[in-house]
């Protein structure tokens, strides 16, 4: 008995791919609120997680744009490839800066002021960055898009280092514990290099968009010779 594979309604993906680029849009928006507050922030508490945190901004940015400019073409799984590479970059470019500023941070030990700025927009973007990816991811998996996963992944990434942050910030006003946040950097720039790599790869998901438009297609051929009885 032959199983029927069940097949993606052209008008769903449609659906699907506005919602993508309407994520990406407030993401992309957000993050660059974010880190224009979260440099000034920084420059003024001599904070370099803060600063470090909005150059982070720039990053999410550049990824959310990649898929924004993808699901913008006619056919954006014949761009899935080139987006996932651009993705990963961005990882590995968050990885390294993460781990060079609290490297950095941890061997100066410089004071770090307080930041009433800085705690109330990381603690914004606490709340807000889970929801963003987690309405990008639910809808990159039913769309079947590698990259649309892949952004979700890095936007939980800066929720973490987002966490990370105000953490440190807390941590340094109530006891002076400057090196809080510099060791929780670490620990994301270990987890920014493993989703870089399974982005690189193409482990973010296990269909591609270009699978399912390829079984529609098929199957809409298939229909068609069957009504025409060949």
């Amino acid at each position: 008995m032959t199983q029927t594979v069940p097949v993606m309604r052209p008008e769903r993906a449609l659906v699907l791919r506005r919602r993508v680029r309407w994520i990406v849009a407030a993401t992309i928006t957000y993050n660059l609120v974010e880190a224009a507050v979260a440099i000034v922030a920084g420059s003024l508490a001599s904070s370099t997680a803060l600063i470090g945190f909005g150059l982070d901004s720039t990053i999410e940015v550049l990824s959310a744009a990649a898929v924004a400019w993808q699901f913008t073409r006619r056919d954006p799984e014949r761009w899935e490839k080139g987006t996932l590479r651009v993705i990963a970059v961005a990882f590995f470019a968050l990885a390294a800066f993460v781990t060079v500023s609290s490297v950095l941070a941890l061997f100066v030990g410089s004071e770090v002021k307080h930041s009433t700025l800085g705690i109330i927009i990381t603690a914004l973007s606490v709340v807000i960055m889970p929801f963003l990816s987690l309405a990008e991811r639910n809808a990159g998996r039913e769309l079947g898009s590698a990259s649309a996963v892949a952004d979700s992944k890095q936007t939980l990434i800066c929720t973490y280092l987002s966490a990370a942050v105000l953490i440190g910030l807390v941590l340094n006003s109530a006891f002076g514990w400057w090196w809080a946040d510099a060791v929780a950097g670490l620990v994301i720039a270990i987890f920014a290099v493993r989703e870089g790599i399974e982005a690189w790869r193409g482990d973010a998901c296990a269909t591609s968009v270009g699978m399912l438009l390829d079984d529609a297609s098929s199957g809409s051929h298939h229909d068609e010779a069957e009504r025409q009885g060949v």
